[in-house]
């Protein structure tokens, strides 16, 4: 099991700088930050851009995995956001790991005066975005002329890359699905699999949601050829009205849970003053005290 912390961009780099640094200290193995321009009940609330922050965050660490959480097309095109994923990547030693999502209907969905989209426009757009950028990240060969696709979403003409991958093929995708077309996309794409599970639902059913995700997710690969071993599992611990750092016991408890069900990653988030994700400090250096006893199965209760 390896564990990853959210660190919102809220703050001023100034005191966000030691959250990165404490969470490679503390042991996680990655830490993330949402790519969104604003986000849910916090759009009132100070809220800084994602790429400058992984790239500060690379600055100030050595070891731990950086990541978006996750991204998508909703305001980005494949062309300048692979550059930029790429010189992350580059600054970071090969560090970077990006998650990728189609898009939710929410603030990202309009402040750009975008129009609403179906579900299966949705989806569409998505595909795209993963395949373009897919093509883009691999990238390695000047004087080629560049990569020239033309889509029904997004078109790029002659794009060039930074030069060799930081990492080989490319920067792993954590590809977050739920729905039958999107596991079909985590299978052709996706180092790693991430879910929040279903919305709505809560407790005892939320897991029971998320075990009939793993196991779509599961006959998705083997109906494509693709071994289910393969890809990598994240889970997002702090949905379905639960905060895992609530305290150490159910941050444990969840742990639990999603190792039974198969789950290679967990994800929690830096606790808040207030708000959701409130939360003491105090249970999160209690909860990386522990990490090295969880990471085995032997070690979880």
């Amino acid at each position: 099991m390896r564990f990853g912390i959210v660190i919102l961009p809220q703050e001023p780099w100034a005191s966000a700088r030691a959250k990165w640094v404490r969470a490679e200290q503390l042991g996680f193995d990655h830490a993330w930050t949402y790519d969104h321009l604003s986000w849910r009940s916090l759009a009132d609330e100070p809220w800084g851009a994602t790429i400058p922050t992984l790239v500060a965050a690379a600055s100030v660490t050595s070891t731990i995995r950086l990541g978006t959480f996750v991204s998508s097309p909703n305001f980005r095109h494949p062309v300048p956001f692979a550059k930029e994923v790429a010189t992350l990547d580059d600054v970071a030693g090969g560090r970077m790991l990006v998650g990728i999502g189609s898009g939710g209907t929410g603030f990202d969905s309009t402040v750009l005066g975008q129009p609403t989209l179906t579900p299966g426009q949705r989806h569409a757009r998505f595909v795209e975005f993963i395949e373009q950028l897919d093509e883009l990240l691999r990238f390695e060969t000047p004087g080629s002329g560049g990569i020239t696709r033309r889509g029904e979403w997004f078109e790029s003409v002659g794009a060039r890359m930074v030069g060799t991958p930081a990492q080989l093929p490319r920067v792993p995708f954590v590809i977050a699905a739920n729905g039958p077309k999107g596991l079909g996309v985590v299978v052709r794409h996706a180092t790693a699999w991430v879910s929040t599970g279903p919305e709505g639902v809560t407790g005892d059913e939320l897991w029971a949601a998320i075990a009939g995700l793993v196991e779509r997710l599961d006959d998705a690969a083997t109906a494509a050829g693709r071994d289910p071993a393969t890809i990598d599992r994240h889970l997002s611990l702090d949905s379905g009205g639960l905060y895992s750092l609530s305290s150490a016991a159910a941050f444990e408890d969840a742990v639990g849970r999603a190792a039974a069900l198969g789950f290679t990653d967990v994800i929690a988030h830096w606790p808040r003053a207030e708000g959701i994700y409130a939360g003491s400090e105090d249970v999160l250096v209690e909860v990386a005290s522990r990490l090295p006893r969880l990471r085995s199965p032997h070690g979880l209760p």
